[in-house]
């Protein structure tokens, strides 16, 4: 058997990129759910039920990531600052 070699060495994120991790990924959840509602509003007959899975999905992947961000202690304001920063112009 041939082993193989790493070429570096994997750095544990810090507390701190890992809050900034799970916020962006309940700001990109929370795109997606917004998407699959406007889809949803539009969608032709044969697409109907696929909206709504994609809704339901969406629903129960922001909600978890909601909940675990709340026992992690991050709140909206942690969001909405890091978001704004993400987001400035300039």
């Amino acid at each position: 058997m041939e082993g193989y070699l790493r070429d570096e060495n994997i750095v544990d994120k810090t507390e701190e990129e890992k809050k900034i991790e799970l916020i962006m990924s309940i700001l990109k959840s929370k795109k997606e759910l917004n998407l699959a509602t406007k889809n949803f509003e539009t969608a032709e007959d044969g697409l109907v039920d696929y909206y709504i899975y994609q809704i339901k999905a969406s629903k129960s992947k922001l909600d978890f990531l909601v909940n675990k961000a709340k026992n992690k202690g991050i709140s909206l304001n942690m969001i909405e600052e890091i978001y704004f920063k993400r987001n400035q112009v300039g």
